[in-house]
């Protein structure tokens, strides 16, 4: 497949390089000495813009468990897989797919045997809270006519997991020509939303996760699972991480706590 080329690609790659520098930096310093760690600080986590909350929590909870906190840094899946690619410091990686954690276990980059789902998602419309609009996506419905001119918030649609599920639920229902040159195509699912909580795009596409998140959109309607492939996030330890809470903060997440952790933030089972 071939790609175009973004500008906004380039900004994504130096702002999840200037990331990667700050983490390097945080693991430099020390703050005393905890869960076997000479700098105190937690694993590395890179992972998708889309479970910011629900690690943040979970982290929190790892934390009150005597642990140090792990480190966490989110942005595309894309853009921290190729990150972790370059050698980033990283020992966990979190994807919103399967395809991003595929290039990097192809690539030996991942721990053998270290794989395992946390969660899945639904794909949405959301529109601003003030917002009437309610559209059911189904085959042919009128996506482009109730944009009124506007534009379409969604994640870039040509590597970011959010987008290609966006972009590949309306070339299901036959609506992606009538909208493909009336996107407002975002780094990331959750820049996708702030677009819509901006009042800078009438519509967008993002998880219902992200759509509970903000109270500044609604959803509009919900695009039927067999539109898209599977949302489904897995977990994995990465090959040139070195923290001894890696492996038992990755248990965590896969564990029922976990589970539950995700679940409060609107995630569905891993299944």
């Amino acid at each position: 497949m071939s790609h175009k080329f973004r500008p906004q690609t380039i900004v994504l790659s130096l702002v999840a390089g200037a990331l990667i520098a700050a983490l390097i930096a945080w693991r430099s310093v020390s703050f005393g000495t905890s869960s076997g760690d000479e700098t105190g600080s937690g694993p590395v986590v890179l992972a998708a813009a889309s479970m910011h909350d629900a690690l943040e929590d979970a982290a929190d909870a790892w934390a009150a468990r005597g642990h140090a906190r792990p480190v966490l840094s989110f942005a595309a899946s894309s853009a921290m897989a190729r990150q972790i690619q370059a050698g980033a410091p990283a020992d966990l990686f979190v994807s919103a797919d399967e395809e991003w954690m595929d290039v990097l276990e192809e690539n030996g980059l991942l721990v053998a045997g270290s794989r395992g789902v946390m969660a899945s998602n639904s794909l949405v419309l959301i529109a601003p809270a003030a917002s009437d609009v309610t559209l059911e996506p189904a085959a042919g419905f009128p996506l482009a006519r109730v944009l009124h001119g506007g534009r379409l918030a969604v994640a870039e649609t040509q590597s970011v997991p959010a987008g290609r599920y966006a972009k590949a639920a309306l070339v299901y229902l036959g609506v992606w020509d009538s909208v493909a040159d009336r996107l407002a195509p975002a780094e990331n699912v959750r820049a996708a939303l702030q677009l819509v909580a901006r009042g800078a795009a009438p519509l967008g596409i993002t998880y219902a996760t992200d759509a509970m998140s903000e109270p500044a959109v609604r959803i509009a309607g919900t695009f039927p699972a067999s539109s898209h492939p599977p949302i489904l996030y897995p977990v994995a330890r990465v090959m040139a991480g070195e923290h001894p809470d890696a492996e038992a903060f990755r248990r965590f997440l896969l564990s029922d706590e976990g589970a539950a952790i995700l679940a409060r933030h609107g995630f569905g089972p891993a299944a």
